[in-house]
């Protein structure tokens, strides 16, 4: 299991970056959680299998057909976060 918190920059926002977040997600079976910040980023935790985790990031690099991505910044962290699904956060 791996645990890594990212932070995407670019045209994130208003491009239903949230909602296919989690929709990727769901499908790679990951847990975690995405928000939209208040510098105009997006964040996301993400809590999985190694490989589906890699997935997830390389579909971060690009996101949805509207978006474009600047930036991902990737922070693994230690242990697990013990979410139970992945949500979207408000």
């Amino acid at each position: 299991m791996k645990n890594v918190h990212v932070y995407i920059s670019g045209r994130v926002q208003g491009v239903f970056f949230r909602a296919e977040t989690q929709r990727t997600a769901v499908s790679l079976n990951l847990s975690g959680w995405v928000r939209n910040t208040e510098d105009g980023r997006v964040e996301a935790v993400f809590e999985g299998e190694d490989r589906d985790i890699d997935k997830m990031l390389a579909w971060c690099q690009t996101g949805p057909p509207r978006a474009r991505v600047d930036q991902v910044i990737v922070e693994e962290e230690p242990g697990t976060t013990g979410y139970q699904n992945f949500k979207i956060v408000y």
